[in-house]
């Protein structure tokens, strides 16, 4: 994959470095794997960004999780963090529903549909809807609680691999047309 794109798209590691709430992190944020755009780096980013990703919370926690993930692995760290966007508002419940799946897989249970869900309580009061809400939670955790972290980190080798191979091709396929250039050039 070519530099220039990725570089296109990223902040400097000197405008990162001069963020007053990133200079508090100033000793962890100096090894320069953190700021490399090479294929171990950037395939690195892009599987610690596909396993925060999956976190449950909100970007501010996702992208916390990424950023310590690339330290810890010391991968390109803007990249890790701007992988972690895949999960977002359009694509959150189908990957939820992809995680519950793969739980309920694993566990052997019947590949039934979701239990059904406790909100058709109208007119219930607040007391009865808790315990109905909170039994429904309770059937869906358990696939849930199992799946989440299994398609993360399938994610993440998927994610890593594919960067890893299209990095390579683009590599090879590069070479061989500098290599045809350099032959007609010199017929």
């Amino acid at each position: 994959m070519p530099r220039k794109f990725f570089r296109r798209f990223l902040p400097s590691h000197e405008s990162v470095r001069g963020n007053r709430h990133v200079a508090r992190l100033g000793p962890w944020l100096q090894h320069p794997g953190l700021w490399h755009l090479n294929r171990r780096s950037v395939a690195g980013a892009v599987a610690a960004g596909m396993f925060a990703g999956l976190i449950p919370g909100s970007n501010p926690i996702q992208f916390t999780a990424a950023a310590l993930l690339a330290i810890a692995g010391r991968v390109n760290l803007p990249v890790a963090v701007l992988v972690t966007l895949y999960s977002n508002f359009l694509t959150v419940v189908p990957l939820y529903y992809a995680a519950f799946r793969l739980g309920q897989f694993v566990l052997l249970e019947a590949g039934g549909p979701l239990p059904s869900r406790a909100f058709g309580l109208e007119g219930k009061g607040f007391d009865e809807w808790i315990p109905a809400a909170l039994h429904w939670i309770a059937s869906v955790g358990k696939p849930l609680a199992i799946g989440l972290p299994l398609l993360a980190l399938l994610l993440a080798l998927i994610g890593y691999f594919a960067v890893d191979w299209s990095w390579r091709l683009y590599v090879r396929c590069t070479w061989s047309s500098r290599k045809r250039r350099r032959k007609e050039r010199s017929a």
